[in-house]
């Protein structure tokens, strides 16, 4: 099969690819685009480190035909930090200690940010269950609900002081 030009949005800004139709979205980020943020653990769609937004839904990009995201609105971890300024997952994930060797958390991250734009405020089941097809081995996911937990409040309070 040739190549196809694929016109999409990442994080905001409209691009286009070429590349062959059934490449994966997470080959395309990471290789054409040069978004590593983005990271492969299974490659078979079981453990959650590919996650990014495509049209506002949570998916495994390791699962993702580029054809497929043809016109899609993708949102990565890079979309996270806006200049300089860490998003506050990001930062809770600092300060709680979510974050360890780092092939889980820019899924985990995109996952809560996920949740979070759904539910500000989730229960503990609530971030037990939006993590839910996340992997990870470092962390024994306590200091992940932390981290969102922690990450919640500051949205909140940052969201009551505007």
């Amino acid at each position: 099969m040739s190549d196809c030009r694929i016109q999409l949005t990442i994080n905001g800004q409209q691009t286009s690819v070429e590349a062959p139709p059934m490449k994966r979205l997470l080959d395309v980020l990471r290789e054409d685009l040069d978004l590593t943020g983005t990271k492969e653990g299974c490659g078979e769609g079981e453990c959650g480190s590919c996650s990014v937004r495509m049209n506002g839904e949570l998916v495994n990009s390791c699962m993702v035909p580029i054809l497929q995201a043809h016109g899609a609105h993708i949102e990565t971890v890079e979309s996270l930090a806006i200049d300089a300024e860490l998003h506050p997952l990001q930062k809770a994930f600092l300060e709680c200690g979510g974050a360890q060797c780092g092939i889980c958390t820019p899924g985990m991250l995109m996952a809560a940010t996920h949740l979070i734009a759904h539910n500000p405020n989730p229960s503990l089941e609530q971030i037990r269950e939006g993590l839910a097809g996340n992997l990870c081995r470092c962390t024994g996911f306590i200091k992940i609900f932390d981290s969102v937990i922690t990450a919640a409040a500051m949205e909140g309070s940052r969201t009551h002081a505007r």
